[in-house]
């Protein structure tokens, strides 16, 4: 793998901390700000709205910026946010602050994951975009813990100065390791919303949306599930979040070589496994050694359908895929919102705190539907059956083709 993918984890890891992080900061936040912790909350719904907003807004206005370049460009906005974020005087600066840092987070994966496969030979593409989450992943293991600490300790803007600080070595790194990509001579926007209105393309961000909402109407209300049902002590949970991290990671590490061999089994075996996990979890969640066993299977499985589903749109946009990858991103991050908003309804009906257990799973088996009806339709003799074949027969491949002194 090139060195050119370590910038893009790098970048990727700022980007986790970030958006991690402020789910344990929020009662510092408030004390200092003088708010209650459901308001504070609204910090976690505007980062949120930002990576909607901005994942399509900012691709498509850099259509035509060359794509090392436009990195370059997202990473410097995302840290002015993080630094105007620790600015902040008020409230409501740093509303407007989380809401800068997260507009280009889903632009920059959407884009990084097309240089990424651009990077390496046939038969790697899904691997390379998946060292590139892994800087996610580990953001869960390393960074939202630390940063958690350094805050609470220091105060909750001295994470979002490192955060910044992060980002300007991820600015550095790319603009020293990542090569020249050129743009497709025939692309542009007016191609690239083209490209978004295929039927593969729009059932792909369907199956995101639902299949990862089941994730996240779990882990919303994972810390109250385990001290007040596994009988943890509040002193566990940084323990649980960074054992959902490992599991995260090893999904990431599992999922690169699986889509590549086998893209759509990988995707539908990651959403039923997820299903599964969360039906079962109705019952380890009451052994404190088979939950935490739990927990790191469903970050695992969780993790594992991001990987197939951004090949799969990069694949069927493949001509102009850029403005599909980072959509993407739009929709998992439309599912967060949606999973922990239908997960809190349950508890609040009164089903109890292993209510969003039962909601994920119905929201995972929904996206397998979803995901098992796009590949009916897609059948044919054109049909791929692993994400390196499409993409090497695309523009993609033809560059790495081109250039074999920059993939080795």
């Amino acid at each position: 793998m090139p060195l050119a993918l370590l910038a893009l984890a790098i970048s990727a890891f700022g980007i986790g901390t970030t958006e991690f992080v402020m789910m344990g900061l929020l009662p510092n936040v408030a004390d200092d700000l003088g708010t209650s912790v459901p308001t504070a909350g609204y910090l976690v719904s505007a980062y949120a709205i930002g990576v909607v907003i901005g994942a399509p807004l900012l691709t498509a206005l850099g259509s035509r910026i060359p794509r090392k370049r436009m990195l370059v460009l997202l990473m410097g906005l995302f840290t002015v946010g993080n630094l105007a974020s620790a600015l902040a005087p008020s409230f409501g600066t740093l509303l407007a602050g989380r809401l800068l840092a997260g507009l280009p987070h889903g632009a920059f994966f959407g884009v990084g994951a097309v240089v990424a496969a651009r990077l390496v030979r046939e038969g790697r593409q899904a691997r390379a975009v998946a060292t590139m989450f892994l800087g996610l992943t580990v953001a869960n293991i390393v960074g939202v813990p630390t940063a958690t600490l350094l805050g609470q300790q220091l105060g909750w803007r001295a994470t979002f100065l490192v955060v910044a600080a992060i980002g300007l070595v991820a600015m550095a790194a790319l603009a020293r390791l990542v090569p020249h990509v050129p743009l497709d001579a025939k692309g542009g926007l007016r191609r690239e919303f083209s490209a978004m209105r295929d039927r593969q393309v729009v059932l792909a961000l369907v199956t995101a949306v639902f299949g990862f909402a089941g994730v996240f109407a779990v882990y919303s209300y994972l810390a109250s599930m385990m001290t007040k049902v596994t009988g943890l002590a509040e002193t566990s949970v940084p323990v649980v979040l960074a054992l959902f991290g490992v599991g995260m990671t090893l999904g990431a590490l599992a999922a690169g070589p699986l889509t590549d061999r086998a893209l759509r089994p990988t995707l539908y075996g990651a959403l039923g496994a997820m299903a599964a996990t969360l039906v079962a979890f109705q019952f380890t969640v009451h052994v404190q050694w088979a939950a935490m066993i739990t927990v790191v299977v469903l970050g695992a499985v969780g993790f594992m359908i991001t990987t197939p589903l951004q090949m799969l749109v990069m694949n069927k946009a493949r001509h102009a895929p850029t403005l599909a990858s980072a959509s993407n991103h739009s929709a998992f991050n439309l599912a967060n919102a949606g999973g922990a908003w239908l997960g809190g309804v349950a508890i609040a009906a009164g089903w109890g705190w292993t209510s969003p257990m039962l909601v994920g799973a119905v929201l995972a088996l929904i996206g397998l539907a979803v995901a098992i009806l796009a590949g009916l339709l897609d059948r044919g003799p054109s049909a791929p059956e692993s994400a390196s074949r499409v993409v090497a027969r695309s523009e993609l491949g033809e560059w790495v083709e081109q250039q074999p002194e920059r993939v080795g």
